[in-house]
């Protein structure tokens, strides 16, 4: 059986490889230092209480890359559970129901009664004001308003004037102009690619898009305010990993890549842009702050043709 100091060197060693302090890693999960520790050292003495202590490690695994339910997995027997808490107030329930006065029971069988009751006084209430408003309904319709409805109908339609015979032999010239526009329009629009980033699959903060349409691969990464990037290619090669501050960018050419992942740990402060196009992030970054979202590129076919 693995050890608790197992789990935290598990833990520390994904930090290290994604170069992240202590420092980063309480700015991204917002968890206090002295509680990230206590997880690396398998201190959970200084939680609150056991229901942090997975809550914590959760965030910790998913900040690193790691997966959180194989993580709880792997150590199921090391981690604390959090069921034993819940028998207090279960018992608590049940004593409570022990205790419930005689008379309150009587209450409750007689509450049926008083609603069926009160609920049949307010449909007989509804039907009388319902009657009331359609008789005064057809007290307001006057003889007035039924003589200006008669005159109307007996009203003739005016005639549509003639068009002169020049208006009548210019329209077939018109409409062949119309025609001709349209037709060269649809000509100008054929053929043409616009750049498309597609939805394939979302899945709580992760999230997988298609590059299409697209000659090239550029990426400007942007910050507004302060936020943890990490960059890796479909193989694993990492091409960036660090703090980008307030005004800071960062540009990438990915045009021989097919595909890329970006760790974005503060999507609020964060603007992504591909070939000088922004792109939304798939999840709200309100509802979620970190998100990771890998980018599959291949080569139009006019690259393809011009190679």
């Amino acid at each position: 059986m693995l050890s608790l100091t197992e789990l935290g060197k598990r833990l520390r060693e994904a930090r290290e490889q994604q170069n992240m302090s202590l420092e980063d890693l309480q700015k991204l999960t917002k968890i206090q230092k002295r509680y990230l520790v206590g997880i690396e050292e398998g201190n959970y003495d200084l939680m609150p209480g056991k229901f942090y202590v997975r809550a914590f490690i959760k965030q910790y695994c998913e900040a690193v890359g790691l997966n959180p339910e194989e993580i709880f997995e792997e150590y199921k027997s090391d981690i604390p559970v959090t069921q034993t808490e819940e028998l207090p107030e279960q018992l608590s329930r049940v004593r409570t129901r022990k205790e419930t006065p005689v008379q309150d029971s009587k209450v409750f069988d007689a509450l049926p009664k008083i609603l069926l009751t009160i609920g049949a006084i307010g449909i007989a209430v509804l039907i009388w004001v319902f009657a009331q408003n359609r008789e005064m309904a057809k007290e307001e319709v006057s003889p007035e308003t039924t003589a200006e409805v008669e005159q109307s109908k007996e009203t003739p339609v005016p005639e549509e004037p003639v068009k002169d015979e020049e208006e009548k032999t210019n329209e077939p010239q018109n409409e062949e102009e119309d025609i001709e526009k349209q037709a060269g329009t649809e000509d100008l629009t054929e053929g043409t690619n616009i750049q498309k980033i597609v939805e394939l699959q979302k899945s709580g903060k992760s999230a997988v898009l298609q590059l299409q349409n697209a000659d090239e691969f550029q990426v400007e990464i942007s910050s507004k305010g302060e936020t943890w990037v990490g960059v890796k290619n479909g193989k694993g090669n990492s091409f960036y990993q660090g703090m980008l501050k307030s005004g800071e960018a960062k540009t990438f050419d990915f045009t021989k890549e097919t595909e890329v992942r970006f760790n974005i740990g503060n999507t609020l402060d964060t603007e992504v842009k591909i070939n000088g196009q922004t792109v939304p992030f798939p999840s709200n970054p309100s509802d979620q702050v970190q998100q990771i979202i890998t980018i599959q590129y291949s080569p139009s076919d006019a690259v393809e043709a011009s190679e």
